[in-house]
């Protein structure tokens, strides 16, 4: 598919986004799917489909230091419960972050699994807007907020517990980072958000900057709730920076940037290519998984 992609709005198909100039603005534009059975339990709450289709999609804007303008929505009819509850939570999740629902389509589900699509529009809040090519080497290499909270949400929810409480919230309704981000793009060299794990997302920025990122999986952000749950072994730092669905940003910028969001520190940029960890200063091989590849 990348072959017949020649227009430079859509960035080689190496970022999240398209990026269409017009003039003095620019036009932020993102397109996601989810998959009964893939991204969500047939038994899932629509509500929570519903946020988190919306959520993801606005991930990807934050991560450009966009203005989320509006979404269009493709939705596959089914049982007239399970679509009232989803309409009613895309009504709740559109109102929570301001966003418009502009349109979309609707075709009916002859099949025995639901497929849904949101397309994310958004105005740029600076330019150049940011991407994943840009990383230089000495920057530094940060993270918002925690990581691992989705991934423990996810266990427990998958095991039968009540699906209630900040891990489970996590996992099902994502907070995308739209305010840090346009915060942030001024600033930033390279900017994407964290959706398939920080370890694969890092080496994704790494492979299109050129350049090589260094990882000290001692500085990983955990919350409380997730240590409490798992602990704070290297082992279970790694099991969160390997799983994804944090929709947290993974930024690069100059040591002496100053940066007026809640961010942490967990690797530089260093000459040569791909991906390299460290538990403080001992040099770990790569797990076997760096996160959720699609297929």
């Amino acid at each position: 598919m990348r072959a017949m992609v020649t227009d430079p709005a859509a960035r080689g198909l190496l970022d999240d986004t398209a990026v269409i100039e017009l003039g003095n603005e620019a036009l932020i534009l993102t397109h996601d799917m989810m998959a009964e059975g893939v991204h969500w339990h047939s038994n899932a709450d629509p509500a929570d489909v519903a946020w988190k289709l919306v959520a993801s999609n606005l991930s990807d804007l934050a991560a450009k230091g966009a203005r989320p303008l509006g979404v269009l929505l493709g939705f596959m009819l089914g049982e007239d419960e399970w679509d009232r509850k989803f309409a009613e939570g895309l009504a709740v999740v559109l109102k929570h972050f301001n966003v418009a629902l502009l349109g979309g389509d609707t075709v009916t589900n002859r099949g025995d699994k639901r497929g849904l699509g949101l397309t994310a529009l958004g105005a740029a809040t600076h330019r150049p807007v940011p991407s994943r090519s840009g990383a230089q080497v000495g920057d530094l290499l940060y993270v918002t907020g925690t990581l691992g909270d989705a991934l423990a949400g996810f266990e427990l929810i998958d095991a039968g517990f009540d699906e209630v409480g900040p891990l489970a919230n996590a996992y099902n309704r994502p907070e995308p980072r739209l305010v840090e981000g346009q915060a942030l793009a001024p600033l930033v060299h390279a900017m994407m958000d964290i959706s398939d794990g920080l370890l694969l997302d890092a080496e994704r920025m790494a492979s299109a900057s050129k350049v090589g990122i260094s990882i000290d999986l001692s500085q990983i952000p955990l919350s409380a709730p997730y240590i409490s749950y798992r602990g704070e072994t290297l082992e279970s730092r790694i099991q969160a920076a390997s799983w994804g669905d944090d929709y947290e940003l993974l930024f690069t910028t100059s040591p002496e940037e100053i940066i007026r969001v809640t961010a942490t520190v967990v690797g530089r940029v260093v000459e040569g290519a791909g991906l390299t960890l460290y538990d403080c200063d001992a040099q770990i091989p790569l797990p076997p998984s760096l996160g959720y590849q699609h297929h």
